[in-house]
């Protein structure tokens, strides 16, 4: 990439920060939009919590109780009913334990060490899940690190046993559909992925080094979306297989391997905005390359609609699939082997979009003309 002189690269710098902050409060927004509800709830049900343990157990200070409902309910929408269940238990456990040995022996180093002991063991007698023995140990650890904050030897025990209630009627009276996280990250990403595309396109239309650079700064600023991305399907896979939701494993597995092949695109897309730049500065036509990218960006708008919906992504394949019977070097760029390797450049990420939308690998391989 040359560079600019004097106040011009100052100003491009000063751009790029400003594209890259509004990307990353746009994604914010957009995360934190989606949390609304659950965190609502789970707030709600904390303060249910308390009360109940306040003015109905009697407890002058029920710290627990508000505690262990937060913590079992958390902030996402993914609330299975197992997985709270088995924090609850958790929870209970080793506040239990806490208690009593802190009652008998006191508190202390050797004492934080013997309840976390016996509350880790404990818990994976009960059950083998790791959340589990991890909420044991932690909440036990708070018991011996704080003083009597509730009534009686058990009473931090019956204040987490009514804030796992109350967290675990909210789950069951609130059950989340696991698709909808993965669905709604999926879309802003392959969203994402279209403005890129469309910058690019406009920067190589109009010769702008700006809008191309923009392309490449957006598209880093994706990469904590699409992780998010990738983490939200695996995590409700995993949930999937021991719900209610397991009949949604196989769109779960799907949106997974939608966020594996949107990443890889959205890698090659960037290598292409690097390589675009110099051609770009060196006065080559580049117009048939714009083309291309506007008709790639018309495809993935497509599949961003489908992932959203659990669509089956035939439009978006038709699209994609025009798109990539154009992409012949020996017809796009004749002559200009700079152009040429633009047009090279965009074959993989072409078929990797169509894989996401629902071709198989020799379908997407065989939309291409053959070198």
């Amino acid at each position: 990439m040359s560079t600019l002189p004097g106040a011009a690269d100052e100003m491009w710098h000063k751009a790029r920060r400003t594209l890259m902050l509004r990307t990353r409060l746009r994604q914010g927004w957009i995360r934190a939009r989606a949390s609304l509800i659950p965190i609502a709830q789970a707030s709600l049900a904390a303060g249910v919590a308390y009360l109940v343990a306040r003015f109905v157990l009697g407890h002058e200070q029920p710290f627990f109780a508000p505690v262990a409902a937060w913590v079992l309910l958390g902030f996402t929408a993914q609330r299975n009913v197992r997985r709270v269940s088995e924090m609850a238990v958790g929870v209970a456990v080793g506040v239990a334990i806490g208690d009593l040995i802190v009652h008998l022996i006191g508190s202390g180093w050797w004492q934080l060490s013997l309840v976390l002991f016996i509350s880790a063991v404990a818990a994976r007698f009960i059950d083998r899940g790791a959340l589990l023995v991890t909420q044991a140990g932690v909440q036990a650890i708070i018991v011996v690190g704080l003083p009597s904050v509730s009534g009686g030897p058990l009473g931090r025990w019956t204040d987490a046993l009514t804030g796992g209630a109350v967290a675990l009627l909210v789950a069951l009276l609130t059950p989340g559909d696991t698709r909808r996280r993965p669905r709604a990250l999926a879309e802003q990403s392959v969203t994402e992925l279209a403005e890129v595309l469309e910058t690019l396109a406009h920067g190589l239309r109009e010769r702008d080094r700006n809008d191309v650079g923009a392309a490449l700064v957006r598209g880093r600023a994706s990469e904590p979306v699409l992780a998010e991305w990738q983490e939200a399907a695996r995590t409700a896979r995993e949930l999937a297989q021991i719900s209610v939701g397991r009949v949604h494993r196989p769109e779960l597995a799907r949106l997974e391997e939608q966020a594996v092949l949107v990443d890889r695109t959205m890698r090659t897309i960037r290598v292409l905005a690097r390589r675009v730049l110099p051609v770009v500065e060196n006065g080559h036509d580049v117009t048939p390359v714009a083309d291309l990218v506007d008709g790639f960006a018309a495809g993935v708008r497509e599949l961003a609609s489908a992932v959203g919906t659990g669509g089956d992504g035939a439009r978006s394949r038709e699209v994609l699939s025009a798109v990539a019977a154009r992409i012949d070097p020996r017809t796009v760029g004749e002559g200009d082997w700079q152009v040429q390797s633009l047009v090279m450049l965009l074959r993989s990420p072409v078929v990797d979009t169509l894989e996401a939308a629902g071709a198989t690998p020799e379908e997407a391989r065989g939309a291409l003309p053959e070198l």
